[in-house]
This record gives C-alpha cells, sequence and structure tokens, in this order.
C-alpha cells in the first residue's frame, strides 16, 4: 500500500475512527469516509439488523472509500462475547470470558467469533479484555474479564489474540493499563486509581506486555486516572501512560487508540482531548456517537498538524503505523 504523498486532511482524518446512525450507507457515513476520510468505523446495536444487512453495509463502505481513493477501512466492533457482543443471534452468542477456562475454550470463541466476523465484512475486533479483577473486590469489569490472575489472564487473552489475527482479524488488547480493580464505570464518572507503577508491572501489566509480544494490532487504552503515574492526565490522555511507558518502556509500537471520547469520564471540552491525543502519540482517537464532536475533532487536528512542527512529526509516525496495519490485514478485501 505505497501511499505516496498524502494530504494534511487525510493525514487528520486517519487519525479518527468514528461510530454513526443508520444500518445502510448513508449521508452521514459519505461524511466521515469522503469528507473527513476517517481511518475506519464503528458499528453498534444500532447499525446491525441481520448478517446480510451488515455484510451488505460493510461492503458498500468498503466500495465507497475505494471509490474517494482513500486506504482502506477500519471496520471495527466490539464481539467480546457475554455482556458485550454487539452481534446477536443468529452471530454465535458465547457467555464471554468469565466462562472461558481453558485455552481450547478460548480458541473456540475467537476461531467462530474471527469466521463470522470476516463473513459479515468486519476486520477489526475489540477484544480480547486483558484487564484483571482481583478476587473479592467489586470490579467494574467482573463480568468481562478471565478469571483469575495475571497468568491466567495471559494465557486466555494470547489465544484469542493469536487465533483472531490467524485469521484476518485484528485484535485490540483493553484497557491499558488495566482497569481490573476500579469499581466506577467510566461511562458514566471518572475513575481513580492510585497505584504505583510496580504494583501494575507485576500485576496488571503483565497480560500487555505479552499482547506486545504477540503483535497484537491495537491497544486501547482506559479513560481511568493514575495519580501515580500521570496526576493531570487519564490514560487516554496522558503522554507519559503512552509515550513513556507503553511505547518507551514496553517497546509497543502497534496501534493505540483511546476508548470512546463521548464517555462522561471525559470531562475536558474535545479541543482539549485532541492535543492531548495527538501530544502523546495516539494513534487514533475513537467518537462513537453522531454529532458536531467529530467534526470539531477533525478541524482541530488539521489545525495542531498545521500549526506545531513536532505534532506534525508525531502525526507522521502514526499515520505510518496506521498504514502499516493496514497494508499487513486489508490488502485484499475482506
Amino acid at each position: 500500500m505505497d501511499r505516496g504523498i498524502i494530504s494534511q486532511k487525510e493525514m487528520a482524518g486517519q487519525r479518527l475512527m468514528l461510530g454513526f446512525d443508520g444500518i445502510e450507507l448513508n449521508g452521514d457515513l459519505k461524511h466521515i469516509i469522503g469528507d473527513i476520510k476517517a481511518c475506519g468505523i464503528i458499528l453498534f446495536k444500532r447499525n446491525i439488523e441481520t448478517p446480510e444487512q451488515v455484510a451488505s453495509l460493510c461492503e458498500a463502505c468498503r466500495d465507497y472509500a475505494k471509490s474517494c481513493g482513500i486506504p482502506p477501512l477500519f471496520i471495527a466492533v466490539d464481539q467480546e462475547g457475554g455482556v458485550v457482543a454487539r452481534l446477536k443471534e443468529p452471530f454465535t452468542v458465547f457467555k464471554g470470558n468469565p466462562y472461558i477456562e481453558s485455552v481450547r475454550d478460548a480458541g473456540n470463541f475467537a476461531s467462530i467469533t474471527a469466521d463470522e466476523l470476516k463473513q459479515a465484512g468486519i476486520n477489526m475486533n475489540f477484544a480480547p479484555v486483558l484487564d484483571i479483577a482481583p478476587v473479592g473486590k467489586d470490579s467494574i469489569m467482573k463480568d468481562r474479564v478471565f478469571k483469575g490472575k495475571a497468568e491466567n489472564v495471559s494465557t486466555l487473552g494470547m489465544e484469542v489474540i493469536h487465533t483472531l489475527q490467524e485469521k484476518g482479524i485484528m485484535a485490540v488488547a483493553k484497557h491499558f493499563p488495566g482497569i481490573g480493580r476500579t469499581i466506577k464505570d467510566s461511562h458514566f464518572h471518572l475513575p481513580v486509581l492510585d497505584i504505583d507503577l510496580e504494583t501494575l508491572r507485576q500485576s496488571d501489566l503483565v497480560p500487555f506486555v505479552d499482547a506486545k509480544d504477540e503483535g497484537v494490532a491495537g491497544i486501547m487504552l482506559s479513560h481511568i486516572l493514575y495519580p501515580q503515574l500521570d496526576s493531570q492526565w487519564q490514560a487516554s490522555l496522558s503522554p507519559f501512560i503512552v509515550n513513556e511507558l507503553l511505547r518507551n518502556q514496553m517497546g509497543y509500537d502497534g496501534l493505540v487508540m483511546t476508548d470512546d471520547l463521548d464517555m462522561k469520564a471525559i470531562e475536558h471540552d474535545m479541543n482539549t482531548c485532541i492535543r492531548q491525543i495527538l501530544k502523546s502519540g495516539i494513534d487514533m482517537a475513537l467518537i462513537c456517537h453522531k454529532g458536531p464532536d467529530i467534526d470539531l475533532a477533525y478541524h482541530e487536528i488539521i489545525r495542531l498538524l498545521n500549526g506545531e512542527e513536532n505534532l506534525y512529526k508525531m502525526g507522521k509516525e502514526s499515520l505510518e503505523r496506521i498504514l502499516r496495519v493496514k497494508k499487513k490485514y486489508l490488502t485484499d478485501p475482506v
């Protein structure tokens, strides 16, 4: 995928992964794909009716992106199984990570899920969850995590990553650097996890280090504030957590993305969020709902790339990572 010279507008759009309303290619999608030139789209329950409809929607989006001359789209979904699974029957319904007890179970889930995603035209799964829920703690993640300590979470998670990606579906490990110890929901609050880095290294970070070694396509950041790591910025906006911890110390050079910027845990205005995302070397900002924030984010990225040389340089590095992953997984249509 030799893109040659790429415009600043395309460079900006490729930093956004966006949600939309509707079940077919419509004006909103044409704006996201053709005008903003987004790197990808995210499917939710509101976009899904039947396997045939999803396949038709994804094909139309891919064809439209190609007609606009932009790189092929990431088309993503949260299909963890259990409580977070956007694709319902007649897709295969799994009970979720707490019920996966063996490598064989993990491989079976990932293999069937990958086949069904591919048939539907989806190429990226926001899974597996690699958070660790300590025994005896009322973790917000208790219904979404693999049971047990770091080693078991890592073993099962790596099988999911390996199997998904072997079958051509990009895996995204979440939620770095770990939210299993929290009890508040970042959809509605800003959780604070006052824990030191060494404790995280011994437990919560273990599966993410292994995911890096497994070659996971993407890592999604949490919206949690870790004051002993960064007293000002939550993980999804933190230069230390991304640039220093994830990139420099752990050596991860795959895709890094935020969780949904529409969540209530994000208390900053969109311009502030975008500045922090670019400063942190985060490749992709997720905005999962239709609204003015999408255009605000796009125009602020253009402004910052045009106005600040360091952010432009980091932006080129992010674009290279995005295009490298697209070349690996999306050279041939799904």
